[in-house]
């Protein structure tokens, strides 16, 4: 985060002077600067910036720095937007980054705010959508699972929920991940016996389902325990989550010993087996505090340039999970001031707890406890403790940022250098830093698709990820074919849209370095033939054939303007060759697979343009099947209710004109 300069400035020019337009060269000269970014660039850069504060705001807001292209460049808030961007127009003590930073922009947009508090608001929520090169930016913005026990009358379900909170219940979250949240569902479905199906399945039940037999669920669906004795145990998973654990398990205790006593030991049995499950519970969660009850935990360590957040979730004086981030943050930062951007970022679109716990100190900790408040509805507390448990949990959380960070950047190291081994492999005269690779799927023709996966100096990136539905009139089976229509879809729309322009560096490389195609020299061919067509240069291209018996490690590789060779048994790129293709086909067959299970199940009614789920419904509910819509008259269409005359008409038109 930039200083704000709410002092003097003794170092910058006399604005009120448009004479004053020309810096001192010898000045600039004392920025360290990359060849790019030149004292010509600096001074321009300062002119603009001169020129937009001439009719900057002075109070609170936003303001943007765009580059030439208009790429947004950087997203700040100031509590004058005015004395910030002053301090831009020093022409010296700034750090490469600021330095670069004003070199390269070209023009301002200004946003003015109430206060300072919706200030970085805006801000927060403007870096998330734009992801400025400058800004420090949370990689992962993925929603958080929670836990809903419903408000129902046919009695309360336990769900993993996910996405706004459109049904009425009680929400208790955020766990840190699906696998979290799951084990404990179906613990607490042992403790407490709740049901977790939907309510169309619950209300036509005439027997128990499975999970009744299995000690899963109380069975409320035909009648097994009464409606009170249903809503005692809501009530007791309700306590359990909202951090009265203690309480339940006592409470359940003391009704073991009691039936016991009584000679009940079967009903003393199932309630020992549900107190072991309310402790397995707490065993699983690792560190439970006992004197917080509710806070949100940030640990963060650098190494090596590189940073690492873990987040820690503590509710009801549970532990619900961690998860580490890696926020994209120039190495000369700080760690508070990258600390400081990313909890702006995280809670842009989540309620914080009543309590954040940190590991470093960051700028405006006050103003950013203000505004978590306002939008959290309660006090929300951000500190750095320096002793007791809360300390403890800081602690807890920075060792495993320290751990998920070395285990991050050791990953990188070995990946880059099994693309370097690759690009030897294959010649290329630098190893890849996108390699595309690409397969098909299907059953003699039927539901074919082609996919292609994506791997960098990170790993997959499963967010580049495509498929293809094969639309041509291929013959079944026709591989290369599918090959082609694939590849060439794939790449006129790259050679139409071109490279997206983006001043980051870092950016991931739209187009591919090297292609592996999965397949002999007839796919080879075929691909080779399309990328001849296309004019496509610049990309290698390599293909897999599978070894005698499709052994694994004796697979022949084909490469332009070499001839097939294979890779020793043990070389770690033959390896890393197979663990490409091995995703792609994994890929490629789940997709497939999907898409034959959606068709197996496709109705005729799903052809119809302007039959949703609700019209179709209503036709399903008056005439049962899709056969009998397909049979029925005009006049019988009019009558169902929910559909107009023009609906009806329209589903009476797309049967028999097809007949």
């Amino acid at each position: 985060m930039i200083p704000d300069p709410d002092t003097d400035l003794p170092d910058t020019p006399n604005l009120d002077d448009e004479d004053d337009a020309e810096l001192a060269p010898e000045t600039a000269l004392e920025l360290d600067f990359e060849a790019s970014e030149s004292p010509d660039a600096l001074k321009r850069g300062v002119r603009a910036i001169r020129d937009h504060w001439k009719h900057a705001p002075s109070g609170p807001g936003v303001y943007r720095m765009l580059a030439e292209d208009g790429a947004v460049l950087y997203v700040g808030k100031a509590k004058s937007i005015k004395k910030r961007i002053a301090s831009y127009m020093r022409v010296s003590g700034h750090t490469n980054r600021i330095a670069r930073m004003i070199a390269l922009t070209a023009t301002m947009v200004f946003a003015s705010t109430e206060t300072e508090v919706e200030a970085l608001l805006l801000e927060a929520n403007l870096i998330k959508q734009l992801k400025p090169r400058f800004n420090v930016l949370l990689r992962d913005d993925k929603s958080f699972p929670y836990i809903l026990l419903t408000k129902d009358e046919r009695g309360a379900q336990i769900v993993k929920h996910r996405g706004a909170r459109a049904r009425k219940g009680d929400y208790f979250g955020p766990f840190a991940g699906v696998w979290a949240v799951n084990n404990t569902l179906n613990t607490l479905q042992k403790a407490f016996l709740l049901r977790s199906c939907e309510n169309s399945f619950f209300d036509n039940r005439t027997r128990p389902c499975l999970l009744f037999q299995i000690k899963r669920c109380s069975g409320p669906c035909t009648g097994e325990i009464s409606p009170g004795d249903y809503d005692e145990l809501v009530r007791e998973a309700r306590d359990f989550l909202c951090g009265k654990s203690r309480a339940v398990r006592e409470r359940l205790a003391a009704e073991m010993n009691a039936a016991a006593e009584e000679l009940e030991f079967e009903r003393a049995g199932r309630l020992r087996d549900r107190i072991a499950a309310l402790a397995a519970i707490q065993a699983q969660q690792g560190i439970n505090p006992r004197n917080t009850p509710e806070a949100d935990v940030f640990g963060l360590h650098e190494e090596a340039g590189a940073f690492c957040v873990e987040a820690v979730f503590i509710r009801a004086c549970q532990n619900w999970g961690n998860r580490a981030y890696f926020p994209r943050a120039d190495k000369v930062l700080t760690p508070g001031e990258v600390l400081g951007p990313f909890l702006a970022q995280f809670y842009a679109d989540r309620p914080a707890p009543r309590c954040v716990l940190l590991s470093h100190e960051i700028e405006e900790a006050e103003l950013l406890a203000q505004a978590l408040s306002a939008r959290a509805g309660h006090k929300v507390e951000v500190v750095v403790p320096k002793r007791g448990e809360k300390a403890e949990l800081v602690g807890h959380a920075q060792r495993n940022a320290r751990e998920a960070l070395g285990r991050k950047l050791a990953d990188a190291a070995s990946q880059q250098r099994l693309l370097e081994a690759l690009g030897a492999a294959f010649g290329m005269d630098k190893p890849p830093r996108r390699v595309e690779i690409y397969d098909n799927s299907h059953i003699m023709g039927s539901a074919a698709i082609g996919a292609m996966v994506v791997a960098g100096p990170q790993g997959f990136v499963k967010n580049q990820y495509r498929t293809f539905n094969i639309k041509s009139e291929i013959a079944p089976g026709d591989d290369y074919a599918m090959m082609r229509e694939v590849l060439g879809r794939r790449f006129t729309r790259i050679l139409k849209e071109g490279e997206p322009e983006t001043n980051d560096p870092e950016a991931f490389p739209h187009k591919p370095d090297l292609i592996l195609i999965d397949g002999g020299r007839g796919q080879f061919s075929a691909t080779l033939q399309v990328m001849r067509e296309l004019g496509v240069e610049g990309i290698t291209l390599a293909s897999i054939a599978k070894g005698v018996d499709r052994d694994a490690g004796r697979e022949t590789f084909f490469v332009e303007g070499k001839e097939p060779f294979r890779l020793p048994p043990r070389d770690p790129a033959l390896y890393f060759v197979q663990r490409l293709r091995d995703e792609a086909h994994r890929f490629a067959i789940g997709t497939h697979r999907a898409k034959r299970k959606k068709e197996f199940v496709k109705n005729p009614l799903d052809e119809i343009a302007g039959i949703g789920p609700a019209r179709k419904r209503a036709l399903l509910q008056a005439f049962g099947t899709a056969k009998a819509v397909a049979g029925a008259s005009l006049a019988d269409l009019e009558k169902t209710p929910g559909l107009s005359a023009a609906t009806a008409k329209l589903v009476y038109n797309h049967f028999h004109e097809k007949g």
